[in-house]
């Protein structure tokens, strides 16, 4: 079997598992591991939190494109995007045909009780948690699923559990055992 360049891509919305799930099979598969958010706290030098709240979105999007950039020139990584990353059609650019993307999902009420204690800037400003969630996802869905080459839900599904059955797509999809 030839191994193959390219990427796996994790997108979902904030909650879906991506960083955890990227990191636990970067980490099982012994492949080079990124997350978006991190890399970006990385450039700033501080949280894009409060890059968010001074600059505003546009500011960490510009960001997040260049970002997107610098992922599409590696190869064989596990890379976790943004929440937001595929919903915008410049970041799709970028990415597209550099490897794999596959969308993990969980239920609006999964989501939102894993990111309870996360203090993340809201996309709508002045909603609860919840609120926020489910505007994203029916305004955005169609974007996420369009973008992904597999879906996988995680809802009910342990770390342990979502890793073991991920792992033999992205196993075959970069020929590595």
């Amino acid at each position: 079997m030839t191994e193959r360049s390219g990427n796996i891509y994790f997108c979902g919305v904030i909650g879906s598992g991506k960083t955890t799930i990227g990191s636990r099979l970067a980490l099982e598969l012994d492949l080079p591991f990124y997350d978006l958010d991190q890399e970006m706290d990385r450039i700033l030098g501080y949280s894009f939190h409060r890059l968010v709240q001074e600059k505003g979105w546009v500011a960490f999007r510009e960001l997040e494109y260049a970002i997107c950039k610098r992922f599409a020139r590696r190869e064989k990584s596990l890379i976790c995007l943004g929440g937001g990353t595929v919903r915008y059609e410049w970041n799709m650019d970028v990415l597209r045909g550099t490897g794999r993307i596959i969308l993990l999902t969980a239920s609006l009420d999964e989501l939102a009780r894993r990111v309870r204690a996360a203090d993340r800037p809201r996309v709508n400003v002045g909603t609860t948690l919840e609120e926020d969630l489910r505007t994203i996802w029916s305004e955005s869905e169609e974007k996420y699923r369009r973008a992904a080459d597999l879906t996988f839900d995680t809802d009910g599904k342990s770390v342990e559990e979502v890793v073991a059955e991920l792992k033999p797509a992205i196993c075959d999809y970069l020929a590595v055992s």
